[in-house]
């Protein structure tokens, strides 16, 4: 059912999931209750690569040939789904860990990865699409949901997918974000942040053919209740785009490695990683490149914006990059939780430890509504915000900061090593972050969290921790 030998294992590392997860992502978030849970928590809008790599390591996790670490993961989600409750805009409920729509989340990857075959030329056989989908139930079974929930048959799923697509989806706010906005809007990955030119030109090139791909391959029933307009041509764009992907898997074997990919995407500048050192080098030839063209071609004289203190970041700065998580403008109890729910993965807690930072970040969040919600509407605006040029370190965060600490000192010796400095930042463990000692003292690690969260500092290793996208 699952690891080396299994239909999945062999689609893993296919360059086609790149258009086949948008699609799947956008039948997702066409389902009102993904739909309202998306808006009001996730943080896919501004920071769509870290929702990326995360979404690929749980996929690894539960697909791979380890039952403990599947057991382990599936027991993870569960209890993040089981967080995310609410009501949408229209006051309709949303319960992530309701077994109808965990279902459909199983079945829009499962049909997304047979139709990206489909769509590239190269189909799946019957008896390939067969075994695919015993191992997809395998996957919803290993979640612990009601067996009843995806039907037994490969026919039988197909009768429910063609129901669902014409009853139950609709035109979401998330839905229209993904297709026709997070392209457009589409943050630079934390390695080509340095190039803000190049990425925009890319990005406005790139960003509407893949909302074009995107709708092109949405069934057709749906695009026309959803009145998604399909432009000309599109889909000969399409099928050409599916074309080049699946061409790309001849390519010598490891060049298109899913975890190669996702580990790149995730490399921060500061990182001790040598491939963040060599595209780093890149980045520096192509910067000195755009400075000669731009000096032999001189544009209109703009006199230079005042440059900040070294280090330091505007109140709004610190409002839109750390504390708006989820891209709304508003601070509220779900930014927090992106936080918290973040740094948990990043730590692979246990439920003893994720349930006590999770309580701590809700504390913050009690202790920041409490200081600066002035309108009492249950939230903080970034004028709220920055009018109050508020100092953050109150006791709920210093509290905050004592319990992240403990969860990253995994051998509790009240000293971070470099082992587990890499677990939390990803990073190699930098003496001078410490000054003189070797080891991240409890003391230490408080205070440059606090100077983070309250100094609205920039810091080398929380910024790809909770600012960078």
């Amino acid at each position: 059912m699952f690891g080396p030998g299994s239909q999945f294992h062999e689609l893993f590392d296919d360059p086609r999931w790149a258009l086949a997860m948008v699609r799947a992502t956008v039948l997702e978030a066409a389902h009102p209750q993904i739909g309202g849970a998306l808006i009001d928590n996730s943080t896919f809008v501004t920071h769509p690569w870290r929702r990326l790599r995360n979404t690929f390591l749980s996929l690894q996790r539960m697909f791979g040939a380890d039952d403990q670490v599947r057991a382990k993961e599936a027991a993870r989600l569960n209890r993040l789904h089981a967080r995310l409750k609410g009501r949408d805009a229209s006051d309709r409920p949303y319960d992530a860990m309701d077994p109808g729509v965990r279902a459909w989340v199983v079945a829009t990857l499962f049909e997304s990865a047979v139709t990206m075959c489909r769509l590239s030329g190269s189909p799946l056989p019957p008896s390939a699409v067969e075994r695919l989908y015993v191992e997809f139930r395998a996957y919803h079974a290993a979640l612990g949901d009601e067996s009843g929930q995806l039907p037994p048959t490969l026919a039988a799923f197909w009768s429910y997918y063609d129901r669902m697509v014409e009853e139950e989806l609709e035109s979401t706010e998330a839905m229209r974000i993904i297709l026709y906005k997070l392209f457009d809007h589409l943050p630079a990955p934390p390695l080509l942040q340095g190039l803000p030119t190049l990425w925009a030109i890319g990005r406005a090139v790139v960003g509407p053919a893949i909302g074009a791909i995107t709708v092109a391959s949405l069934p057709e029933p749906f695009r026309r209740r959803a009145g998604l307009p399909e432009l000309l041509g599109a889909g000969t764009l399409m099928q050409g785009a599916y074309l080049t992907a699946g061409l790309a898997r001849f390519l010598p074997e490891g060049w298109l490695r899913a975890q190669t990919i996702a580990d790149l995407l995730a490399l921060s500048p500061g990182s001790d990683d040598p491939r963040a050192r060599t595209v780093q080098a890149l980045q520096e030839r192509m910067k000195r490149a755009g400075a000669l063209l731009r000096l032999i071609t001189p544009a209109p004289f703009q006199p230079e914006p005042a440059a900040p203190e070294p280090g330091q970041r505007s109140a709004e700065e610190f409002f839109r990059d750390v504390l708006d998580q989820t891209g709304d403008g508003y601070l509220t109890w779900p930014d927090l939780a992106a936080m918290a729910r973040e740094l948990c993965g990043r730590l692979d807690l246990d439920e003893p430890a994720e349930t006590r930072l999770y309580a701590a970040f809700a504390d913050w969040w009690r202790e920041l509504q409490t200081a600066l919600d002035t309108d009492g509407d249950g939230r903080v605006s970034a004028a709220e915000y920055a009018a109050a040029a508020p100092s953050l370190a109150g006791p709920a965060l210093i509290r905050t900061a004592e319990v992240l600490f403990d969860a990253a000192d995994k051998d509790g010796n009240q000293h971070i090593d470099a082992a587990e400095y890499r677990a939390l930042f990803r990073t190699g463990f930098h003496r001078d972050t410490t000054t003189d000692s070797a080891l991240y003292t409890r003391g230490v690690f408080v205070r440059d969290f606090l100077s983070f969260m309250s100094g609205r500092r920039h810091s080398t290793p929380y910024d790809p921790l909770l600012a960078d996208a």
